[in-house]
């Protein structure tokens, strides 16, 4: 649950729109934002340094939309929710509405609006590689995603070695997971980890064949997606001992959304079956 501190209705003056006289002359914008946050120690200490300070957002708010120039008001909304998520450490989510009140359409209207929300996601991502200098890719991997803007890598576990999985004949793998937080969307962040394994050399040749780097969305907040070319959770996961022991390691009780259970509980009946099997 969140606490919310809202402004509403801020007025500010702006260069946005398709019509090249409303880059040119600008209009009268009125901005209203829910900020997402905890106020509880704010609260019981009176200090400002554990809260959101709402003249300092108006301003910032007010700079941003004077300072930049945009066709579309959903630019305007997307980019400022951004900004302001970035630029505030202690806001976890936005609620943003823009009004435009003069709206050039020839009819009279009161205002055209769009309202959206945007927060931080929490992600676990799974890493592998058999191919090179493995513990060297992951690592550069890492690296990469704390350096996006949109992200920021809050923890990662121990590599281990493990062996393959599939009945393919190639090397011992080496993996481990992270916890990242980001602003990204899934299918943003997937087509941003398949960037980064192309530039480590991965080739998508054979189903669950050796990889140079392999970058996996195990889980995204808690939610279910289906989708062609995503499956949150990861598919097959639960029985997968090399992404459950290092995601258990970072992220013990986060919830499986399909199975409802902790991550170190499907960690520890895995491996009671495997030690079952091998009886």
């Amino acid at each position: 649950m969140a606490d919310i501190i809202r402004i509403k209705n801020l007025e500010t003056f702006g260069n946005h729109g398709l019509i090249p006289e409303e880059n040119v002359l600008g209009q009268k914008f009125f901005i209203s934002a829910d900020m997402y946050t905890k106020t509880r120690q704010a609260g019981k200490n009176d200090t400002m340094n554990q809260s959101i300070h709402y003249g300092e957002v108006c301003h910032e708010i007010d700079s941003f939309v004077r300072q930049k120039t945009f066709k579309l008001i959903e630019k305007v909304a997307e980019s400022l929710a951004e900004h302001l998520l970035l630029t505030y450490p202690l806001m976890t989510g936005i609620e943003l509405e823009i009004k435009k009140p003069w709206a050039p359409i020839g009819l009279p209207l009161d205002f055209v609006s769009i309202e959206i929300f945007r927060s931080w996601h929490d992600v676990y991502i799974g890493l592998g590689s058999n191919i090179g200098e493995s513990e060297q890719l992951i690592h550069e991997a890492i690296t990469q995603l704390d350096e996006l803007e949109t992200s920021q890598v809050v923890n990662v576990s121990k590599l281990i070695k493990t062996k393959p999985y599939g009945g393919v004949e190639q090397p011992d793998f080496i993996n481990g997971a992270l916890h990242l937080k980001t602003l990204l969307t899934p299918n943003e962040l997937l087509e941003v980890l398949h960037q980064i394994e192309h530039q480590a050399g991965r080739e998508r040749s054979i189903h669950w064949g050796p990889r140079t780097l392999d970058l996996d969305i195990l889980l995204y907040d808690e939610e279910l997606i289906f989708e062609e070319n995503l499956t949150i959770p990861h598919i097959d996961m639960t029985n997968r001992e090399f992404v459950l022991t290092p995601l258990a390691e970072i992220a013990p009780y986060a919830i499986h959304p399909a199975s409802g259970k902790t991550i170190l509980t499907l960690q520890q009946e895995l491996m009671r079956e495997s030690s079952h099997h091998s009886l």
